[in-house]
């Protein structure tokens, strides 16, 4: 997910620096755009800094204003296209004003007219520019064009008046914004350990035994339950993803690397999710050097450690969810793993369906929970989709298991 995070001129404009951290704690990348007299409050290079995005200034690039390219002169159209809400904070009343009437004058009032995303925005200003029927009059044109408005509290203002005006509590902001996005904070509190991608058993300095998973699936659980207001630790192997930002990463090679890092963590998670594809075998004794090639050659292979069922022994309260990988016997494999490994709940996919699971965007899943043996059928569609079906369902586990302890 991406947002444009619009700044306009006003006292409160360095706060809109922590809104941009709070934002990447949760998953969430963010774009800075500017107004000029924003500029004169806080420069855009601490912007740049925290979000690592470009800082959008003005229409035009600097030294553009004499002879303007294309790219330039269209990239309200690109940003307008690519985000996925639009935030203004603070919002100064002449940038409301901008808004409700669809007068552009810069950047961030085309980019206002040029995009389909949802917009918040969160005003802040002397309190009697706030009571003016004028801005009164243009925040009600906004909230009835479906604007979110993160009212502004009252206090002592920086103009040395009191009373209504002040820029909104930032964690009103973020969780405005979430809301925006679809992201509820219903895993707010929690601490959700997930494991991602594959393992790598070395067979000798430049050989390894490996699967084909991506590590998409558990990262996409990662952004969502950032987004839901956890803390996300995410133990990952080998994979070419980018983390979600706000996540706190522990990346290893092996299953036994995997499973020494996470009975470190396990005591810290409230909700394991497991979904790397560990490798179930290992070479008895790696060579120290590469192995010539001479023909025929066996590998003397023993079992990795069960890293799921040594969670789940050493579980004391934690909800933990496992995943599998089948391709014969899907449904009865699963629930046979789910007694097995003592698990809440498992996710089965058929992998040997094209498209889908390993090495793809898209997966289709079932989710087998112990409560009750309730089935969720989750039909093929985004991994990002499949997360968070699988949180609802984390969710779903957290209240019935709440329920049981107060009867």
């Amino acid at each position: 997910m991406k947002i444009a995070l619009g700044v306009s001129g006003g006292i409160a404009a360095y706060k809109a620096a922590e809104i941009v951290r709070l934002l990447q704690e949760r998953g969430v990348r963010v774009q800075v755009i500017m107004t000029q007299a924003a500029q004169e409050f806080i420069r855009p290079l601490t912007f740049a800094a925290l979000s690592g995005e470009k800082v959008i200034t003005g229409m035009f690039s600097p030294g553009e204003e004499q002879e303007p390219n294309i790219s330039s002169a269209i990239e309200h159209i690109a940003v307008a296209q690519s985000i996925d809400a639009l935030v203004v904070a603070p919002a100064t009343a002449d940038i409301l004003a901008h808004f409700a009437q669809g007068i552009a004058t810069d950047f961030l009032t085309t980019l206002y007219l040029a995009t389909t995303a949802p917009v918040v925005v969160a005003p802040a200003m002397n309190v009697n520019m706030w009571n003016q029927a004028a801005t009164q009059a243009n925040m009600e044109i906004l909230r009835k064009r479906g604007v979110k408005i993160v009212e502004p509290g009252s206090g002592y203002l920086a103009c040395g008046m009191t009373g209504a005006g002040r820029l909104a509590e930032n964690e009103a902001i973020v969780a405005a914004v979430l809301e925006a996005l679809g992201a509820s904070q219903d895993l707010s509190g929690e601490t959700v350990l997930i494991t991602a991608g594959p393992t790598r058993e070395k067979i000798d300095p430049v050989r390894y035994l490996t699967n084909r998973s991506s590590g998409r699936m558990g990262y996409a659980l990662a952004e969502a339950a950032l987004r839901r207001g956890a803390r996300v630790l995410l133990v990952s192997g080998p994979t070419s993803l980018t983390a979600p930002g706000g996540a706190e990463m522990t990346r290893v090679e092996s299953a036994e690397e995997m499973r020494r890092a996470m009975l470190d963590l396990l005591s810290q998670a409230t909700i394991v999710i497991m979904t790397a594809a560990v490798s179930d075998y290992r070479v008895k004794v790696a060579a120290d050097q590469k192995i010539k090639r001479k023909g025929a050659m066996a590998l003397d292979l023993e079992p990795t450690p069960d890293i799921l069922k040594e969670i789940t022994s050493h579980k004391t309260s934690q909800i933990v969810i496992g995943f599998a990988a089948e391709t014969t016997n899907v449904l009865e494999s699963a629930r046979q793993k789910l007694i097995a490994k003592n698990l809440d709940a498992i996710v089965v996919n058929d992998v040997s369906r094209e498209g889908v699971g390993f090495d793809s965007e898209r997966n289709a899943v079932t989710i087998i929970s112990r409560h009750e043996g309730e089935v969720v059928e989750v039909p093929e569609t985004t991994k990002w989709d499949v997360a968070q079906r699988v949180l609802d369902q984390v969710v779903r586990l957290r209240e019935h298991r709440k329920s049981a302890v107060k009867a």
